[in-house]
């Protein structure tokens, strides 16, 4: 069995150690990504669970489903913006999109919807907008931190 308790050292003397720290810098995307990525799932959850903490799923059966289908595709975006950030760069206005679209849905996909539904649809999606705004804004930095 091998010897683990032998300890050698940090890895600041590591021959590839500038290298490993930019690899993983640019993987992360900046320090902020962070700072948008959990927010933005968060209010995916929210979003998906909205109709019940809102009260009406009754009255407003499909734009309950709705609700639940979109916050579940932001969340995803969320954790994907996480997982893996320079591939789901690209995806960073699909945010602000989403929530727009968040805006409008009671009116297009609801019928009659009440003030409780519009303003938690409304505070959604500016939120959304405001968060893939942050998104597009981190993205854009990284970017520009990679090539330079």
């Amino acid at each position: 069995m091998a010897d683990v308790s032998h300890h050698r050292g940090d890895l600041s003397s590591h021959p590839d150690v500038h290298e490993m720290r930019d690899r993983y810098a640019r993987m992360l995307g900046g320090r902020q990504s962070a700072l948008v990525d959990g927010p933005v799932f968060l209010l995916g959850l929210y979003c998906a669970i909205s109709p019940w903490v809102v009260h009406f799923t009754a009255n407003q059966p499909v734009l309950a489903s709705h609700n639940l289908v979109m916050g579940i595709a932001i969340a995803l975006l969320g954790l994907g913006f996480t997982v893996a950030p320079a591939r789901m760069s690209g995806l960073s206005a699909a945010i602000c999109a989403m929530g727009v679209w968040m805006i409008i849905s009671p009116w297009v996909v609801g019928d009659s919807p009440d003030r409780g539904v519009i303003i938690n649809n409304v505070i959604i999606g500016g939120l959304a907008v405001l968060l893939g705004l942050a998104c597009v804004g981190v993205a854009m930095k990284s970017g520009r931190d990679t090539t330079a």
